[in-house]
């Protein structure tokens, strides 16, 4: 090969040819070197009959590649499924497969320099380096990476390495992990179990594409069961990848997959050190790493062989990346099953629409769990009408949660209360002149953290002091927080139960998987009576001395007109409950709501969920929307508001006029600033079998815009705001 088509890492541009120098060798997948302008940038070979070039340069005119990386090749199906994910979520091919490399894993040393705490406190300690030190704790990693754990600056860190606070430790970056034993601890599976587990593990030596819906009740053993189907792929040799929604349930996965193997996974996840990321994407694409769990992110690694894919908790929305590209992982997963030609498992006690309406159509498998295991049964469910049984003026728990916790704290056992709203208080504001606080950055309030002492943004981050008078008025003591958040709960609990212990769960607290197991050794220890936790504990948990759950707002994701509003409810709402209950002892539900009487609340408290899922589908088939029908949002952005509009007209006035498809908007978006971006959106409601993709590429590709302003696509959205 003397010339090479090459897909480099830059969005904004398409695949450029290349000459390959005499003595260099290139396949298509090969990672390379190449040259652009003064700069030097990766990329992947591609087959030219594959990724077009917008204009055909003679050879006379192509510059040399620079090098080649000493990595395996991306392989075909890994490209096939890049040329997928590009042309059904409109994004670059470059943006997709930025998500398969890892620049850390490219470079040849095999040693490198990482820093930890050495215990020696410094005389001249100062509040950044106290917090740094204490954020730190016995984590290591490169200078950047400890001052983004301490959320302080590097020149912080140099400063206590130069105290002594912080010594240097080499690492062996390509040390070798251990493999997985199929028979290190086979479980005993009930007859249900059992017969599950074989139709998975004959899936796999069948080694051919199948998609299923692992269907069980929580607390049925889903895990133990795609287990075997695990084990059967490590006998063959092939490699397996997990894919969990949330980083915080990876550490409690990582010790049952111990239990049963005898050595932990390959983990991958945004909290891996740059060495950590670099030996595991190696092994990856050597074939030495066996078994992967990770985030969303892991899906695009380049597997060498691979063998099976479970997606685990396969209802959680977390599973749609919401920048970027807008992929969905649950449906990529299965995409690269269909590639990779091996079988996808969907994992979940609360399936999507969508993927129930798949086995209804006979593309995907189904096997079922219906009960839990052993002596464990489903917990009792009961509602509380918020209306009928208020709670006491300045409180958020009703007397029948309030006594059933009392209850339980009596018998020694554990209990939750789940409110899917992090921090104090959604809203503050000033008693004296009305004042509210607004991120700047944001159409959005500003959210009291009384744990941190700051008020915070959850869509851009954005964080300052809680002030002590109002910047409006300047009045002193005028500031009232208004709604429940977790943290204004685990004050009302603290009141009620003064000698409980208790623990908040949420995001902020549990950012990392060390913390995770922290919290899990804590529960598992008895060392904790009472949990205060958003939707981070509502999966993945095993905790048999849980008794009680209480839903503090059980109508809080019914808000809004979001199409899965009630489904989402469902599905939160039963996996918090299947928290309760799951050893001998029985488990017991309270529900607060203002609306004991609608739909989900009532399938929650029956246990009906054929009946909700066929009354939510019928709904979705009469509004032709998704599985039925399709949508896709296109967001116009500019830190200019005029040009954000007047792209946003333009793209509205040359909507196509295609059978089958409506256009509305644009309209500003419901969070109509993002990060200092004013935002207009637009709805595609298509049907079906339309080609909607073509349709909006071939549109948008005829509005011209400045480069301020950017226009994003989001096929099959999950968000609307």
């Amino acid at each position: 090969m003397t010339r090479a088509r090459v897909l480099v890492l830059n969005s904004a541009l398409g695949p450029l040819d290349y000459r390959v120098p005499h003595g260099m060798r290139v396949e298509p997948g090969s990672i390379v070197v190449a040259p652009l302008g003064p700069r030097q940038l990766l990329g992947v070979v591609w087959e030219a009959d594959r990724m077009p070039s917008e204009a055909e340069v003679g050879d006379n005119r192509l510059r040399n590649l620079l090098a080649v990386a000493d990595v395996p090749p991306i392989r075909a199906a890994l490209r096939r499924l890049v040329e997928w994910t590009a042309d059904y979520y409109l994004a670059p091919p470059a943006a997709v497969v930025r998500m398969a490399l890892s620049s850390s894993a490219l470079e040849g040393a095999k040693l490198a320099i990482e820093y930890r705490a050495t215990g020696h406190v410094p005389d001249r300690l100062t509040p950044q380096r106290a917090q740094a030190l204490e954020r730190i704790g016995d984590r290591q990693g490169l200078i950047r990476e400890l001052a983004a754990i301490a959320d302080v600056s590097d020149g912080v860190i140099r400063g206590l390495l130069k105290a002594g606070a912080i010594e240097a430790v080499e690492v062996d970056v390509d040390c070798p992990y251990p493999r997985p034993d199929p028979d290190y601890a086979p479980p005993a599976l009930s007859p249900d179990q059992q017969a599950a587990a074989d139709i998975l593990a004959a899936d796999v030596e069948a080694r051919a594409f199948r998609p299923t819906l692992l269907d069980g009740v929580t607390g049925s053993g889903k895990t133990e069961v795609y287990f075997e189907a695990v084990a059967t792929a490590l006998r063959q040799g092939r490699q397996t990848l997990v894919l969990l929604p949330e980083i915080a349930l990876t550490e409690p996965f990582l010790r049952r997959f111990h239990d049963r193997f005898g050595c932990e996974p390959v983990a991958w996840h945004s909290g891996l050190r740059a060495t950590q990321r670099r030996r595991a994407w190696r092994a990856i694409a050597s074939g030495e790493a066996m078994v992967v769990v990770g985030a969303r992110s892991a899906l695009f690694l380049p597997y060498a062989d691979l063998g099976l894919i479970v997606v685990d908790e396969a209802h959680e929305t977390s599973f749609k990346q919401e920048d970027g590209v807008h992929y969905h992982a649950r449906d990529v997963a299965v995409m690269r099953a269909r590639f990779e030609a091996c079988p996808a498992v969907l994992a979940s006690a609360t399936p999507a629409i969508e993927t129930r309406h798949q086995v209804a159509l006979g593309t995907y498998a189904e096997v079922r769990l219906g009960a839990r295991f052993g002596a464990a049964e489903l917990p009792a469910i009961e509602t509380i009408d918020l209306l009928a049984e208020p709670p006491p003026r300045g409180r958020w728990l009703s007397g029948r949660l309030v006594a059933a916790i009392d209850e339980a704290l009596a018998r020694g056992e554990q209990s939750l209360l789940f409110l899917n709203r992090r921090g104090y208080a959604p809203l503050t504001l000033c008693r004296t002149c009305g004042h509210r606080f607004q991120c700047p950055n944001c159409t959005a309030w500003m959210v009291e953290h009384r744990l941190t002492r700051r008020l915070a943004c959850h869509h851009c981050g954005h964080l300052e002091p809680t002030p002590r008078a109002c910047p409006e008025c300047a009045g002193e003591d005028s500031l009232v927080a208004c709604g429940p958040g977790v943290e204004r709960i685990a004050d009302e609990a603290a009141a009620l139960w003064p000698e409980a212990r208790i623990a908040v769960v949420t995001s902020d607290t549990i950012w990392s998987p060390a913390k995770a197991a922290e919290f899990v050794g804590r529960m598992e220890a008895g060392e904790i009576d009472l949990v205060v936790g958003t939707q981070l504990v509502t999966k993945g948990y095993h905790f048999p001395n849980l008794t009680v759950v209480g839903v503090v707002d059980a109508d809080l994701g019914l808000e809004g007109g979001d199409l899965r509003a009630a489904e989402r409810t469902f599905q939160q709402i039963r996996q918090v409950s299947g928290r309760a209950g799951r050893g001998e002892k029985p488990g017991h539900v309270s529900i607060q709501t203002h609306s004991p009487s609608a739909s989900v609340m009532q399938a929650l408290v029956s246990g009906d969920t054929e009946r909700f899922y066929v009354a939510e589908t019928e709904a979705r088939r009469e509004a032709d929307a998704p599985p039925f029908g399709r949508f896709a949002a296109i967001v116009v952005s500019s830190e200019d508001q005029a040009a954000a509009q007047e792209i946003a007209r333009a793209i509205g006035r040359s909507a196509p006029q295609v059978e089958g498809m409506a256009v509305y908007g644009p309209a500003p978006a419901p969070l109509a600033m993002l990060r200092g971006r004013h935002r207009f959106r637009l709805l595609v409601h298509a049907r079906r079998m339309l080609d909607v993709q073509a349709v909006i590429r071939e549109w948008l590709g005829s509005v011209e815009r400045p480069a301020k302003v950017r226009v994003i696509v989001d096929v099959d959205p999950y968000n609307f705001l």
